[in-house]
């Protein structure tokens, strides 16, 4: 009778550092952060064979255990993917071991809006797809599940889940920009919750959608006039919260206030008429392509056309000032990030109005 003896196993290819590469975030590694811990491509060759430990994700980048990649996972690849150096710039040296290897890429679209915790996006498990914002100037191709996005000035990231991700307004710029003629619902889903869970301005929202060349979409254009009806009513229950709960005397809400027998003067959003003091909130529209106007007076870019709608709240305000009623200006960005401050400047402004000459009487009407 012949008995079979078990075969012995087989050496590694080579020897494992003592690391392990338990330090590679989420067990995913480009082709120069291997070379950086000693793997020469042909070892890494050998190991990514059918049946071997590792196996390619995507050109250049490694997953380091057999079996699918995780969301996570998905998504580290796709920034080292985008991060390489450029082949006529890459570096001498090799990178070093704690190097993220994610050069100037960052999360962008969907897989960012996942990451910045919208509710109305699948997780990063359900996504079938990464968009990596990148330099205009990289040749870099799109490829199995990474989506290449090329921006002229890319915008700062922020840090989540330990990697670059683009700010909300960019990424939903990018995520409408890449969406099909048949996802409408899910852009207006998209935007609202983006205004109404505090995520991001309307204003700053729709000029990023018009740098974007978006907004004559059907999806868009139907959605923004409630972006910014949104925002409106957002900022004004911000207002009310801030007077209430900083313990400011309460004003009148939303009135108009006109000369006795002459024109109107316009509205504001809170007015104590005892002190001839007013709040006006800058919920306006943008104007598509205009630069923000700089609240201390002109636009941001010499020789750039002036805003209209910037140039009536500056009359206006010129108006109520000479009349000798104060005019505090606030942003909704303002309330929702500094409260406490804002609160501060409506509390010194009471203040002060008491030191000041009356001013002239004006008719306050409900707006």
């Amino acid at each position: 009778m012949t008995q079979n003896t078990p075969l012995s196993p087989l050496p590694p290819l080579f020897p494992r550092p003592a690391h392990s590469f338990q330090d590679a975030p989420h067990r995913v590694l480009s082709a120069a952060q291997l070379r950086a811990r000693g793997v020469s491509a042909a070892q890494t060759s050998a190991q990514c064979l059918p049946g071997g430990p590792w196996q390619p994700l995507l050109p250049g980048v490694y997953l380091l255990h057999a079996g699918p990649p995780s969301g996570q996972e998905r998504l580290h690849g796709a920034l080292l993917y985008a991060g390489r150096p450029p082949a006529a710039s890459s570096r001498r040296t090799p990178p070093e071991p704690t190097d993220d290897g994610f050069g100037e890429a960052m999360v962008t679209g969907p897989a960012a809006l996942a990451l910045h915790g919208f509710a109305s996006v699948p997780d990063l498990e359900a996504l079938h797809r990464v968009d990596v914002l990148v330099p205009r100037t990289r040749r870099l191709r799109s490829t199995r599940y990474v989506e290449v996005v090329r921006a002229a000035a890319l915008p700062p990231p922020v840090r989540l889940a330990g990697v670059p991700v683009a700010p909300v307004e960019r990424a939903l710029a990018d995520a409408v920009a890449g969406a099909g003629a048949g996802d409408a619902e899910d852009v207006r889903r998209l935007l609202t919750e983006a205004v109404r869970a505090g995520h991001c301005e309307p204003g700053s929202l729709v000029r990023e959608l018009s740098a974007a060349k978006v907004l004559g979409r059907p999806a868009v254009v139907g959605a923004v006039d409630a972006l910014l009806a949104e925002g409106r009513a957002a900022a004004e229950g911000r207002l009310y919260a801030m007077v209430r709960e900083h313990g400011l005397p309460e004003p009148l809400w939303n009135v108009e206030l006109r000369l006795p027998g002459g024109p109107e003067l316009g509205g504001v959003d809170a007015y104590w008429p005892d002190l001839a003091v007013a709040v006006e909130l800058d919920a306006r529209a943008p104007r598509f392509g205009a630069p923000e106007p700089d609240l201390r007076g002109g636009n941001r870019g010499a020789g750039r056309t002036e805003d209209p709608q910037w140039s009536a709240y500056a009359a206006k305000r010129e108006r109520l000032e000479r009349l000798g009623i104060t005019v505090v200006h606030l942003t909704p960005r303002k309330l929702r990030e500094a409260t406490e401050q804002q609160a501060t400047v409506v509390r010194t402004a009471l203040m002060a109005a008491g030191d000041q000459e009356p001013a002239a009487y004006v008719m306050v009407l409900p707006r």
